[in-house]
């Protein structure tokens, strides 16, 4: 018995961060680096400009503006991309992410990535793991004006690509935007256990989850797609 029905799976939406990349950067690019650079910048205490900071993603959480670079940059008045590039040593692909792709890929299923990652950091990113090459569609939710969070982003990405939520499968570390796409309709979702490498796996409740994509490949293989 597959984990997955993938016989009943045609197209596979993929989050980036923390579903194929490890999410170890993203953690230390806005938890650490950024209050530092805030911190430096002010003249201010860390624990404060990260007190600051933490507030401030509370407040923007799930919307457009919390992935917006641009809003970054203003509200802070620091170059963003600069910044990331400051520790972009530590961007990595998880090590089960190229095995899983490359199985998805030859049994014929169509990959999508669909990040809430401004293009500025989808584009930084590509460019350290040339993940590009991996999926056939790249598409940032910014382009929608819209986050995974909303209903809005999940008809316009159906009206653009014309897939069947029943044939779909959605992959994301984060339960709230798995929470989203159930709502409208996409029938498979899988949850990550493990989004950040350098913390321990979470227990995952309502939702299949998985630690290892490399588990998965065999039943990939196995059970292609049959169309009813």
């Amino acid at each position: 018995m597959p984990f997955l029905p993938w016989n009943e799976i045609n197209t596979v939406l993929l989050d980036m961060d923390g579903t194929l990349l490890d999410l170890h950067f993203d953690n230390q690019f806005w938890l650490e680096h950024l209050p530092k650079k805030l911190a430096e910048k002010s003249g201010r205490s860390l624990a404060e400009c990260r007190e600051e900071m933490h507030e401030h993603y509370s407040r923007v959480s799930g919307r457009i503006e919390w992935y917006c670079l641009d809003y970054w940059a203003k509200h802070l008045d620091m170059d963003i991309v600069a910044a990331k590039r400051e520790i972009e040593h530590l961007i990595a692909m998880r090590d089960d992410t190229l095995p899983f792709l490359d199985a998805l890929h030859k049994s014929g299923r169509e990959v999508v990535l669909v990040t809430n990652a401004h293009p500025g950091s989808l584009s930084l990113k590509v460019e350290h793991t040339k993940l590009d090459s991996h999926i056939d569609t790249l598409i940032s939710t910014h382009e929608f004006g819209v986050t995974k969070e909303s209903q809005d982003l999940w008809r316009a990405l159906q009206a653009r690509l014309g897939f069947d939520p029943a044939t779909t499968l959605f992959v994301d570390d984060s339960l709230n935007i798995l929470e989203a796409a159930k709502t409208f309709g996409i029938k498979h979702v899988l949850a990550v256990k493990n989004p950040d490498s350098k913390q321990p796996h979470r227990e995952i409740e309502g939702y299949p989850a998985i630690s290892d994509y490399r588990t998965l490949i065999d039943d990939i293989t196995n059970h292609p797609f049959e169309n009813a």
